[in-house]
């Protein structure tokens, strides 16, 4: 904010203050001034004068979000900013939000855009890119933008308003003054007048000002989504001293007592593994029921319902859920791979390392929440069995490597693409788990259970978060590997950025555990198809890769009218597998591009590998006080 010169006093002292320290300078001979030429001399006198004087007007960057009418599903935004210079300014939407790698086209939201100057006076204006304003401010001193934002996207990395609550993802409502993002802002929220006040974000209140919050700059801000409505507070509670805060909308039917107390454990024992509490206050904002939830340096946006509470599957997949967003607070917020931050809002950040940011981000949860009493030693075998499975038994695995499926995660989507090219993807969220878990137990097997990948993580968070203040390289994080193995490490580096065929047995012996990587043929024929089932045909929903469907030309889409002259039904196919033996035909009568196909299916015998986790029957003392310390 500029401040005022002060009264005549107050200008009489300062400029006493500045002969004093110039003469004293000068008679320290810090200042000689025999060889200075007078030209110089005069500059360092007005160096001086303007140091004591003169003050660059501040950046004062102000933005007030209104909610007017919520049935319009739209914000109305008013963004003030002053004392940036020029003849023209330049105002950007961000094309992503931080946590979530896809571009989001936030501009399009954008409605009844004008500029006006500190007087009112309109400004003009034009839209130069698809997420980039220009104002001609005439060297304005002051320029207000006011804006509306469509919000009809009720997802973690949208904008959603209706008369319940508003949701906010504020690189979706808040443009940027272009070279301005390490400034410091406000965002003063006006909600609906029917809501309490009660207001879920990590943003620090400004005191004084009800509904008012600052960042630093805005990379704080894009991280620090906004909730408000008809909304539950549920009990907070402290971790060494910090507390901790629950919020959401439409939170359901559960014990709440039960459930805080459960939370709690998974923040402690995700503390545990780094050491270090690097905020003042955390939330967890619950925006109501649906699918997602994004990671913040200091909160979480999630869906949320209790109610997946009320069995033991729910519970335990949503405890994960918990655990993993908040995790990600140490795990790619703090240590973070060096392309992550300072961000480029313009543009994808590419990164080869999401597959230890994301994928170690599901390993981690499983550990907590078992040294927390929250989920049982066969859980732990099961999850990573399934994450083994999931990309092992699909030839996605044979066509993209971890790093890849990290760098290509802009096109692909984060699980991968769909599709007919989805055979040739895999998802960092289920092969960076198991490379997560082989790593840590390679670490502990090399160095006598004496270092575990914590002890990684550890060195990472302290090196380069704490002291660098900045993401590491790829090269960094295998050296910090190496540095905690005692030894290289080149097959597990070899095992993320190649499709190279893992040794899974080998490695899950150093916890002392068996690992069933045999393949075993499947009972029945197989077509290899997915489909829903309408009044007379089926519609193929996937066709396996390499598969017999695949070879007789089925692809996602595809209708079946027939199945060997019969009407295609479940149960003409399920009979395939009563009649027909590995080595039969089957004929099938195909829609495709509204044009009507006959092609005939040799049907196959498949096999698939379980990857069942259990424990060495008679496993050495190392191999036993591993697997005692891992879980």
């Amino acid at each position: 904010m500029s401040r005022k010169t002060g009264s005549a006093a107050q200008t009489r002292r300062r400029f006493a203050v500045f002969m004093e320290t110039f003469v004293l300078l000068i008679s320290r001979n810090q200042f000689p001034i025999r060889p200075l030429r007078k030209l110089t001399l005069a500059a360092v006198f007005l160096f001086f004068i303007s140091a004591a004087f003169g003050q660059k007007p501040a950046v004062n960057l102000a933005y007030t979000v209104a909610v007017e009418d919520p049935a319009t599903h739209l914000y109305h935004v008013t963004f003030r900013c002053e004392g940036i210079k020029g003849d023209t300014l330049n105002f950007k939407m961000p094309v992503w939000t931080p946590g979530y790698y896809q571009l989001m086209n936030y501009a399009k939201s954008v409605e009844n855009f004008q500029a006006t100057d500190g007087s009112g006076k309109p400004l003009q204006w034009e839209k130069t890119a698809n997420s980039r304003w220009k104002v001609h401010q005439k060297q304005a001193t002051v320029v207000t933008l006011t804006y509306d934002i469509k919000a009809t996207r009720n997802f973690v990395a949208g904008n959603y308003l209706d008369e319940n609550r508003g949701y906010i993802s504020p690189a979706g409502v808040c443009m940027y003054p272009e070279g301005q993002l390490k400034q410091p802002l406000t965002i003063t929220l006006k909600p609906y007048s029917n809501w309490s006040g009660l207001i879920a974000t990590g943003l620090d209140s400004v005191a004084g000002k009800p509904h008012t919050f600052g960042a630093p700059d805005y990379d704080v801000l894009y991280d620090s989504p906004i909730l408000m409505g008809r909304l539950e507070q549920l009990p907070s509670f402290e971790v060494n001293g910090i507390p901790h805060h629950f919020i959401g909308y439409n939170l359901g039917n559960f014990d709440r007592q039960q459930f805080v107390a459960d939370l709690k454990k998974i923040v402690e024992g995700s503390v545990a593994v780094i050491g270090d509490i690097p905020y003042k206050h955390y939330t967890f904002i619950a925006i109501g029921p649906g699918g997602g939830g994004i990671e913040h340096l200091n909160s979480t946006s999630i869906s949320f319902s209790g109610d997946r509470l009320a069995t033991r599957a729910g519970k335990i997949q949503l405890y994960n859920f918990l655990a993993h967003e908040y995790f990600h607070h140490y795990n790619v917020k703090r240590i973070r791979p060096v392309e992550l931050g300072p961000f480029n809002y313009d543009r994808q950040n590419r990164t080869r390392m999401l597959w230890v940011s994301e994928g170690f981000t599901v390993y981690y949860p499983y550990l907590i929440l078992k040294k927390a009493g929250l989920m049982t030693e066969e859980e732990v075998f099961s999850a990573l069995q399934k994450d083994i499975a999931s990309y092992e038994n699909k030839p996605g695995h044979l066509f993209q490597s971890a790093t890849q499926a990290s760098f290509e995660t802009w096109e692909d989507g984060p699980f991968g693409r769909t599709g007919d090219e989805a055979y040739k993807t895999i998802s960092y969220y289920s092969k960076g788990p198991v490379l997560g878990a082989m790593l840590d137990f390679k670490i502990r097997h090399e160095t006598g259970n004496k270092k575990s990948l914590d002890d990684v993580m550890r060195a990472l968070y302290q090196t380069y978060y704490q002291k660098q203040k900045r993401g590491f390289t790829e090269t960094e994080f295998w050296a910090e590997c190496e540095k905690a193995a005692g030894t290289s490490l080149s097959e597990l580096s070899d095992y993320a950025s190649t499709v190279k065929e893992i040794d899974y047995p080998s490695y899950f012996a150093y916890a002392g555990l068996a690992i069933d990587a045999t393949p075993k043929e499947q009972p029945g024929v197989w077509l290899g198809i997915s489909f829903d089932a309408k009044t007379d045909s089926l519609l193929v929903t996937e066709a396996e890769w390499e598969s017999p469907a695949w070879k007789a030309g089925l692809r996602k889409g595809t209708v079946i009218l027939t199945i060997d002259g019969q009407k295609a039904t479940v149960q003409a196919l399920s009979a395939l597998s009563r009649d027909k033996k590995p080595g039969d035909s089957v004929k099938l009568v195909l829609l495709q591009d509204k044009q009507s196909k006959d092609v005939t299916a040799v049907l196959g015998k498949k096999s698939e590998r379980s990857f069942e986790i259990q424990r060495l029957p008679n496993p050495t003392a190392l191999q036993a006080a591993i697997l005692k310390s891992w879980l």
